[in-house]
């Protein structure tokens, strides 16, 4: 059989025919020609959808050509099912005539998305990318640029065909900048001076391009049900050869430049998923180390039966309590509360911490232990614009009193052991950092097995319960009554038992402490 209409081969067709000629009774075969019906056939159909093509039927030896008259619509049939095989022949030709054609651009997408699919970072890749991309269209120099939204500017992060380190951002603003534009607009700009009706899209007065021919393609981004953003964008100039970039170049930029914006989002969620794992790691750190500076009740456990514990809202927190023993049998008791929570509440926690244990040892009087701690955090409690109430008192039992200062801790009692009854240890001064004045110390009996010293800060008696109540100062001191008799810790457990389930386990908006101290 000679060679199918357009160049074809007709394998397909080559060995469906003796089967057809076989169903038809007569010879079949295909003709080409020019024009109208050839002439010279017992008889010829047109094939459908293919130019100047005739199906043969019969050639009058040594078979007899079909009679049309018996078999009505047979050979127009026949012509259609060769029609239809010619022609998805000459289809999937062409489909690999134009994958041949394009095997450059496919192999690029592919070869950028193994350059992607290797790494998490894009400044190791964009180099890679931006050649590749710029040999396959034909351009000389070509830039990436990346939007940074805290500048408002377009950084440039690879280049080629110039220094990147002799280019200056782009504000996203810049109404001479074509890239500036195809950002904002999101739609790609292209330039043909070939072209007499192109007009240039930059300003006259404006960047300075050194090639005439451009094509600027905005990188885009687009989560998976949300409206595209743009993120960047693709420059390329100088264009080798023809000096100006075709539609299937801007086809090809604009699907690499997909690839690419999918690549830089990736990169960012890493970079801040990993920096969040570092400050995670930081402040679990600096967790452990605040909760070290916090002493064990066990430095008391001779002395006097002491049980305290601190919860902190945040990583780290405002809350503190100290611990000390101190000269000629006394204890010395605080605790403190910055007015707020974080790193700057910790830092002046670590502060009054540090310099507590000296200036107890050193002051004579709780005021004026409270006072030197003023002094010492001034410039700091200016510099934040905090302040933190402290309660101090020091249990003397061979005297059998307590003598404190309290600068503004509004939860502070003295309960009784034997009545449950409750006395609130009253402020003395102002909370340090708010208002400087001297204060004064006060006095309370401390009867051996009847005094229980009772402290907590407003994490705990602010707490919120599921219907927006607080849990109260109350309920603390109930739980001090019932169980006065019970060692420290057992009370402490209570009170944080009920608060959990008050909350309802909910993480804490305010640092908690708590401290139970019994004679």
């Amino acid at each position: 059989m000679p060679d199918a209409p357009g160049g074809l081969t007709g394998d397909r067709l080559a060995r469906l025919l003796p089967a057809l000629e076989r169903l038809a009774g007569a010879r079949l075969r295909v003709r080409t020609g020019a024009g109208d019906r050839p002439p010279g056939s017992a008889l010829l159909e047109p094939i459908p959808e293919i130019d100047g093509a005739w199906l043969e039927i019969g050639d009058g030896a040594p078979r007899k050509p079909l009679p049309p008259s018996a078999s009505p619509g047979v050979a127009q049939e026949l012509a259609q099912i060769v029609g239809a095989v010619l022609s998805a022949e000459r289809d999937a030709a062409q489909v690999a005539a134009e994958l041949s054609e394009r095997y450059e651009e496919i192999d690029l997408i592919y070869t950028i998305s193994e350059i992607l699919g290797h790494t998490i970072r894009l400044d190791e890749a964009a180099d890679r990318i931006l050649r590749e991309v710029s040999t396959v269209v034909g351009a000389r120099r070509a830039t990436l640029l990346v939007h940074d939204p805290e500048a408002h500017v377009l950084r440039i992060v690879a280049a080629r065909g110039m220094q990147p380190d002799d280019l200056e951002p782009i504000e996203v603003d810049d109404l001479c900048s074509v890239a500036a534009r195809v950002f904002r607009e999101m739609r790609i700009v292209s330039y043909d001076p070939t072209d007499p009706k192109a007009v240039n899209p930059g300003c006259p007065e404006g960047r300075n391009y050194r090639g005439e021919a451009f094509l600027s393609v905005p990188v885009l981004y687009a989560a998976p049900g949300a409206r595209g953003k743009p993120i960047g964008v693709i420059n390329l100039t100088d264009r080798v050869g023809e000096d100006a970039f075709t539609a299937g170049d801007r086809k090809l930029v604009a699907a690499i430049a997909n690839q690419i914006g999918a690549a830089i989002e990736n990169a960012r969620l890493v970079a801040k998923d990993l920096g969040q794992q570092r400050v995670r790691r930081e402040l679990e750190l600096a967790r452990d180390l605040q909760l070290k500076l916090l002493p064990s009740p066990l430095v008391l456990a001779a002395r006097v039966d002491v049980a305290a514990r601190c919860r902190q809202a945040d990583s780290v927190g405002g809350d503190f309590y100290n611990l000390l023993n101190l000269r000629a049998g006394r204890i010395g008791v605080m605790i403190g509360d910055v007015t707020s929570h974080g790193f700057s509440a910790a830092l002046i926690m670590a502060l009054v911490m540090a310099a507590s244990g000296i200036h107890a040892e050193s002051a004579e009087t709780p005021t004026e232990v409270l006072r030197r701690l003023e002094e010492s955090l001034t410039e700091e409690l200016a510099n934040t614009e905090m302040f933190l109430t402290v309660f101090y008192a020091v249990v003397d039992p061979q005297a059998g009193r307590i003598t404190f200062g309290n600068a503004g801790h509004p939860h502070a009692f003295l309960v009784s052991a034997r009545t449950g009854e409750a006395t609130r240890l009253e402020a003395t001064r102002p909370p340090l950092g708010l208002a400087t004045a001297p204060g004064t110390d006060t006095t309370r009996p401390w009867t051996r097995k009847d005094a229980i010293l009772c402290l907590f800060t407003d994490g705990v008696a602010e707490a919120l319960g599921g219907r927006g109540e607080r849990f109260g100062e109350e309920r603390v001191i109930g739980h001090v009554a019932r169980l006065r008799d019970r060692p420290a810790l057992e009370i402490l457990e209570s009170v944080h038992a009920d608060l959990a389930g008050f909350t309802g386990g909910a993480p804490p908006t305010d640092d908690r402490t708590v401290v139970i101290l019994k004679a």
